[in-house]
């Protein structure tokens, strides 16, 4: 049986580089995640160079599409990037995100792991987590959405679901024409950590959503604004596990699968499932992504971060 292959070709740096095999539903994977450290052209080029020669390309650190309040939207730099690629699919987990951490809040709360109606939530950045975004607001009206401020740099929490929508039809039509980098940080950017916002943080009882966001604006250890907390996100490193252990963050909650202690992204597992599908991305429904995470006994991560383990 051949090894099916799935790269995360993403914009963050080298510094989570990762490889990983693993066998998953009688499949033999090799999984990896190269960095391209904020470059377009190395990206291009490597999206040229495993094209044909893997099972899936997953791009990290740049969505391709955002679905939001029923419609999607495509965003430019991610085509452009994504179009290198003639022969193997090309996915950025935008096909599974909803699905998943949709049901990733509704499975904590019938766990019984947080009372989302009685806690204060900070969604990072609801346009990107749509699907998020509506199962929180669903549960409670304690949540701000900080795509003002994570997201453009504009001090303004968005504290409903009715004015996210109206952010996103306004807003997303521009977004995705304009270049990526002015929006979400890229290469050694996504490793620097500028506190921002400790006010929001501090309210919340649970910080969720990306986090490219947490991570670079979260507040210092010294100010202990996260201790007791949990974070619900994805695509973590060893280093950024700690980061949030050295904060006195009590339980981390992931939608993905953790290999070799790493959270990869829901670009990754996307790659996986489609890959074991073998189907192309265009020809996959919600219900065929469902169908085979059931078969992984697919379910949330959740891990206590105040212990040794």
């Amino acid at each position: 049986m051949s090894v099916k292959k799935v790269v995360s070709v993403s914009l963050g740096s080298h510094r989570g580089d990762k490889s990983v095999t693993a066998n998953i539903l009688g499949h033999d994977f090799e999984i990896s995640r190269v960095g391209t450290n904020g470059s377009f052209e190395e990206f291009a080029k490597l999206v040229r160079e495993l094209d044909g020669n893997v099972d899936a390309i997953s791009l990290g650190g740049i969505d391709l599409y955002l679905y939001a309040d029923g419609r999607r939207y495509t965003i430019r730099d991610a085509a452009k990037l994504a179009s290198n690629a003639k022969k193997t699919s090309v996915v950025d987990g935008s096909g599974i995100k909803n699905t998943i951490e949709r049901e990733t809040i509704d499975w904590i709360q019938r766990k019984g792991l947080i009372d989302f109606p009685n806690k204060n939530i900070l969604v990072v950045s609801g346009v990107d987590r749509f699907g998020m975004a509506e199962s929180v607001a669903n549960l409670t009206n304690r949540v701000i959405f900080g795509d003002m401020m994570f997201s453009i740099g504009i001090p303004h929490p968005i504290r409903s679901l009715s004015e996210l929508r109206l952010l996103a039809r306004t807003l997303l039509p521009i977004i995705c024409v304009v270049p990526f980098k002015w929006l979400y940080p890229v290469g050694e950017a996504q490793d620097k950590i500028t506190p921002k916002y400790e006010e929001h943080f501090r309210w919340a009882d649970v910080i969720a959503g990306d986090y490219k966001y947490i991570g670079r604006f979260m507040p210092p250890p010294t100010s202990n604004a996260l201790v007791g907390k949990t974070i619900i996100s994805n695509t973590l490193t060893a280093e950024d596990v700690q980061n949030l252990k050295d904060r006195g963050v009590k339980t981390l909650i992931t939608s993905t699968l953790e290999f070799d202690g790493r959270f990869f992204g829901t670009n990754v597992l996307e790659g996986i499932v489609v890959a074991i599908s073998g189907k192309r991305p265009e020809e996959m429904k919600p219900q065929d992504y469902l169908d085979i995470l059931h078969q992984m006994d697919w379910e949330p991560t959740v891990r206590d971060l105040g212990s040794n383990e």
